[in-house]
């Protein structure tokens, strides 16, 4: 399976925004791009095409997704009928890795991830361990009983208790799950969505 080996804080660094879960990043003290010279060095103004560049490889390191799988997102979501930006949020959020870290179960979309390939997180009652499997409207994302055991989840429902989900989730800390209540949605994302589609639109 294809996965990301870069530094996961080079982006962070290079765009002066932090795009990452950790609380580490190392950009809340070093708020400039790396390097010898990076302390001294102006960030360079941006082309349009290079601003929907920078939106584009915001996303793919929020989400941790690669460039194939995320062009078939994008080409799938331009065949729907609709505004193609939100359809494509809807995807991008829909996926179970993203359900699992929007829940709490999880502190980072990476560490959900893992849990998924583990085997960790069942799908109304049947265990799932691709992370990009889409979640639908009505399904249970839960913690399996065989994992409940193990250190990782260890005082789970007390941190459940603490989570403040999106408004399309609801979750229950007593069972660790959560359930998907409507369609995936983003008040205010951190991104350009449209600036996304207008990219792989040229």
């Amino acid at each position: 399976m294809a996965r990301r080996i870069t530094p996961k804080h080079k982006l962070c660094r290079k765009y002066g925004e932090k795009l990452c879960d950790s609380a580490k990043c190392p950009l809340t003290k070093r708020n400039y791009p790396a390097g010898q010279h990076g302390q001294s060095q102006k960030r360079a103004k941006v082309s349009g095409f290079g601003k929907q560049l920078l939106e584009k490889q915001k996303v793919k390191k929020i989400y941790g997704i690669l460039e194939r799988q995320f062009s078939n997102y994008v080409a799938e979501a331009s065949k729907k009928v609709g505004d193609t930006s939100k359809i494509l949020l809807q995807y991008l959020e829909a996926r179970l890795d993203n359900v699992v870290y929007r829940l709490g179960l999880a502190s980072s979309r990476a560490a959900a991830r893992q849990l998924v390939n583990h085997g960790h997180i069942s799908v109304n009652g049947q265990k799932v361990d691709i992370p990009s499997y889409r979640v639908k409207v009505g399904q249970v994302v839960a913690v399996s009983d065989k994992a409940k055991n193990k250190k990782v989840f260890e005082g789970i429902s007390e941190k459940l208790q603490k989570v403040e989900a999106p408004a399309w989730l609801s979750v229950d800390a007593k069972s660790a799950s959560g359930k998907v209540l409507n369609t995936p949605t983003i008040e205010n994302p951190n991104f350009n969505p449209k600036a996304i589609i207008e990219f792989y639109s040229r």
